[in-house]
């Protein structure tokens, strides 16, 4: 071990030799190494900062469409933030299109006895799709978990584009109705459909008039677009806003309010004229009959996440809005959204 030799202060004092500048400084350096070294020790010899054991060891997210769409990133993102946090040990996915969701529904009440250990994404078009029976249940099939997120809605064209705003896409509408179709990740009535319509009915224009191009889920429909083979493609601001930044597409509106600063250069409906607004929820659903003890804890880790660091980043990163609800509220939501989107699509003619 070295050894570091200091003088005491009395003996800077009554030392009859003259101590001269140099030892005075190396003392001083000394004493610094010193406590340097003491700091050093105390560090490493206190206990590692204690981590905290996760809420959850495991979840296997179900995704009910395909890599790419809005379903798929929300799972994947609150993966990420969920095992990065800490909350829950590991995370696995596994994407099951077809049927506009109804495949992975039925997947998951079928096998319910098998799946505890799984939570499905869902959002709006559960709602939407049970309403117009693409598929036969709903979510009171299902045990509710918790409503995460809400995420606005866009329209976009490519980036080679002659539109660059609502304003040219409802001009090129106007002189080629059948031409200009607008697609959509979702099925005819579901919710990118009923997106397209409202933001046209809001323009002045016959919603049930608009050609609907469906593709399933948003990667397939973003590849039509870029394709050229739809002139315009209603999807969620999330899925668009990567597309975007890397130059690939041009967002020509958004349902916010305002702005949102995960992509500041898109410009809202209501900015250019286009009185409406939409946020399309997303959250976890299990199977039914779960235990309650583990829907408990799949709900307390969620409520964690959303005070971590990791879970800001992914929500940032996608231009989400917080929307969290577990329970009876998440019911309550659910129910009220039912009878909100069921009179719209009545009006619309979607019912």
């Amino acid at each position: 071990m070295c050894q570091v030799s200091v003088f005491s202060r009395k003996s800077w004092a009554t030392n009859a030799a003259p101590v001269k500048w140099e030892d005075k400084m190396s003392f001083i350096r000394a004493r610094r190494l010193v406590a340097a070294a003491a700091m050093a020790a105390a560090t490493f010899s206190l206990p590692a900062a204690s981590i905290a054991e996760p809420v959850v060891e495991s979840i296997h997210f179900l995704i009910p469409g395909g890599a790419g769409g809005g379903w798929d990133g929300t799972a994947r993102g609150t993966g990420e933030a969920l095992t990065k946090s800490g909350l829950v040990g590991n995370a696995s996915y596994e994407n099951m299109s077809g049927g506009g969701g109804g495949k992975a529904i039925g997947y998951l009440i079928e096998n319910a006895a098998s799946q505890h250990g799984t939570l499905m994404v869902n959002s709006t078009p559960i709602v939407i799709r049970s309403l117009t029976g693409v598929f036969p249940h709903n979510f009171r099939d299902l045990t509710l978990v918790s409503g995460t997120i809400g995420d606005y809605a866009a329209i976009v064209v490519g980036k080679d584009s002659s539109i660059n705003s609502m304003g040219d896409l409802l001009a090129a509408y106007k002189a080629d109705k059948r031409g200009t179709a607008i697609g959509g990740g979702s099925v005819p009535g579901g919710m990118d459909h009923l997106v397209a319509a409202m933001v046209m009915e809001a323009a002045g224009e016959d919603a049930t008039a608009v050609k609907y191009i469906p593709y399933d889920a948003g990667g397939k429909a973003m590849a039509a677009l870029l394709s050229g083979e739809i002139a315009a493609l209603s999807t969620g601001f999330s899925e668009a806003v990567e597309l975007a930044k890397a130059g690939e597409v041009k967002i020509i509106g958004v349902t916010a309010d305002e702005r949102v600063a995960a992509y500041g250069d898109a410009p809202t409906m209501k900015e250019q004229g286009i009185d409406t607004t939409f946020v399309n929820w997303r959250g976890f659903f299990a199977a039914p009959g779960l235990p309650e003890a583990q829907l408990t804890a799949y709900q307390e880790a969620i409520a964690k996440m959303y005070a971590t660091p990791e879970w800001e980043e992914v929500r940032a990163r996608n231009g989400w809005v917080n929307i969290h609800n577990s329970g009876e509220d998440f019911q309550a939501f659910l129910e009220g959204q039912e009878k909100a989107i069921g009179d719209l699509m009545k009006k619309l003619g979607f019912l």
